[in-house]
C-alpha cells in the first residue's frame, strides 16, 4: 500500500491533522470576540460565516434598526450593513481560506486513494506529485487569509469596542492547521521524488538482470560449440 514509508506516513499524518484543526476552524464562529470585560459588548464573536451582536445599531446610518443574536453573515437581514461588516480585508480573508479548505479536501481525497494505491501503480508518483503541489497552494492560500485577518481583524475601523477584541481559539486553530499544510505537502512531493527513484532503480536493476541473463546464454552456447 501507499503509506509504507516513514515520510508517507508524516505526511498522511501532517494531512490529518491539517484537516482536523481547519474543519474546525472554517465552521467555528470565534475568529474575533470580545474579551468579555465589558457588562453590555455590543459585539461578541464572529467568525467567517456567523456574527454574534448584542443590540447593535450603526450610528454612522439614517435607521433606527437594532441587531440582536448570532446570525449568518450574508443573511438578509445584516443587508444594510453588508458594507459595515464585510469589508474588502474580510471577503479576501473568506476568498482565500475557503480557497484552502477547498484544496484541503482535494487533498484529503487524494491522500485516502493514496492510502490504498499499490506503489507500483503507474499513476503512483503523480498522485504523490499532485496531493503534494495541491496541499502547498492551499497552505499558501490559508497564510494569506490568516496574515490579513491577523493584521485587520482587530482594527479600530471594524467592530464596535475595537479596544475589547481578540483573536479567539478558532483562528488560532485555522493557523496552526494551515502551518501544518506546508509539510504534509512537502512531505508527498519528496515522497514523489523518492519514489521515482526506486522505480528508476528497479527499472535498471531489472536491466542489468536481464543483461546478465543473455550475457550468460550467450556464453553458454558458445561453450556447447
Amino acid at each position: 500500500m501507499g503509506a509504507s514509508t516513514k515520510t508517507g506516513k508524516f505526511a498522511v499524518g501532517f494531512t490529518a491533522f491539517a484537516f482536523v484543526f481547519i474543519l474546525i476552524s472554517f465552521c467555528s464562529p470565534y475568529w474575533l470576540q470580545t474579551d468579555g470585560k465589558l457588562e453590555k459588548p455590543k459585539f461578541t464573536n464572529l467568525g467567517l460565516w456567523e456574527l454574534c451582536l448584542k443590540n447593535f445599531t450603526d450610528i454612522h446610518r439614517f435607521y433606527d434598526t437594532s441587531f440582536e443574536g448570532c446570525m449568518w453573515i450574508f443573511e438578509e437581514e445584516y443587508y444594510i450593513i453588508h458594507d459595515y461588516i464585510l469589508p474588502g480585508f474580510f471577503i479576501a480573508v473568506q476568498f482565500f481560506f475557503t480557497l484552502c479548505f477547498t484544496m484541503l479536501l482535494m487533498g484529503a481525497f487524494m491522500t485516502m486513494i493514496y492510502l490504498s494505491c499499490s506503489r507500483d501503480d503507474d499513476r503512483f508518483i503523480m498522485l504523490l506529485l499532485t496531493n503534494g503541489t495541491t496541499l502547498v497552494v492551499g497552505a499558501i492560500c490559508g497564510l494569506i487569509a490568516v496574515i490579513t485577518f491577523g493584521c485587520y481583524g482587530d482594527s479600530r475601523d471594524w467592530m464596535p469596542n475595537w479596544e475589547h477584541n481578540g483573536m479567539g481559539w478558532a483562528f488560532a486553530l485555522g493557523v496552526v492547521g494551515v502551518f501544518a499544510l506546508f509539510p504534509a505537502g512537502i512531505l508527498f512531493i519528496v515522497e514523489a521524488r523518492r519514489a521515482t527513484y526506486r522505480r528508476l532503480n528497479n527499472i535498471a536493476n531489472a536491466e542489468m538482470a536481464a543483461y546478465t541473463m543473455d550475457e550468460r546464454k550467450h556464453r553458454g552456447g558458445h561453450t556447447d560449440i
